[in-house]
């Protein structure tokens, strides 16, 4: 079974240790997200459709909205990721946009450099670290990542921004009250779109399917429940929609790797 072996919340996003042997759905976040490899077996990673083989001699790096899920080849007993999810207003607050977290490319080598800042960070986490001293060891680490990133990198095309206004519309009433209730033919007829008008114009203008969109926003409202607050698990679900905890404990588990119990119970609040 998967488990979360260390959490940590803060300004910077979240910065995690998991043993993972279990696949996820492809999914996506808000934040930038870089995924390194520290113990057992490799996995596969899938990234905007390109399958990548994570050891611990590379590095993944995942742009904000950008999907991807894992695949782990040992599913008896998994291997050991320390992952990053990483705020773009803490990484670049000026401007406050996720294309100032746009990493150049999406698979590159782990120099020596970076697995001694890599396993460094990963150990602090896995200990009792304070907000300063966290912040500063990931700020390194992160800042490394995204210049290894842009080392050679081809493809400097910033993100694009979503520009139609009807896209606009469509997020601003899914943020409004997400939830596993909303009907997204609903959000189509509000925007003045047909349904298959929306979907094509949604992933043209975000990259991503407005049902990966909305369970994004889902996500983020659970880990934000979980952590934040002593809320029983089985009203998060019903509060987000889902009509039994085993429903939403299935949707959590299918974007997190482990069960809303087993991520509550390591996760860890960081404050100023």
């Amino acid at each position: 079974m998967s488990r979360a072996l260390a959490v940590f919340h803060g300004r910077f996003g979240r910065a995690t240790v998991y043993q993972l042997n279990r696949p996820f759905n492809v999914h996506a976040h808000r934040e930038g997200h870089l995924i390194f490899h520290v113990g057992g077996t490799p996995a596969q990673i899938d990234v905007s459709e390109q399958r990548l083989l994570l050891k611990d001699d590379t590095v993944v790096a995942v742009n904000p909205w950008e999907p991807h899920n894992f695949l782990p080849t040992d599913m008896d007993h998994g291997a050991i990721f320390f992952v990053l999810y990483v705020n773009a207003e803490w990484f670049a607050p000026q401007p406050a946009t996720a294309q100032g977290l746009r990493f150049g490319r999406t698979f590159f080598p782990r120099t020596e450099v970076l697995d001694r800042l890599i396993r460094r960070t990963a150990a602090l986490v896995c200990g009792a670290p304070s907000l300063r001293s966290l912040d500063c060891e990931l700020r390194q680490l992160i800042d490394s990542c995204y210049e290894e990133s842009w080392q050679a990198a081809q493809d400097a095309r910033a993100a694009a921004a979503v520009t139609d206004f009807r896209v606009r519309k469509s997020i601003k009433l899914m943020s409004e009250s997400p939830g596993a209730e909303i009907e997204l033919d609903a959000i189509a007829r509000e925007a003045g779109l047909s349904r298959p008008h929306f979907y094509r114009l949604f992933r043209t203008q975000t990259g991503v399917t407005p049902h990966l969109y909305m369970n994004t926003l889902i996500m983020e409202q659970a880990l934000d429940a979980l952590v934040a607050t002593e809320t029983p698990i089985a009203d998060i679900g019903f509060d987000l929609g889902f009509s039994s905890q085993s429903g939403f404990t299935r949707f959590f588990a299918a974007n997190v790797g482990m069960a809303p119990t087993d991520y509550r119970r390591a996760a860890k609040v960081l404050r100023p």
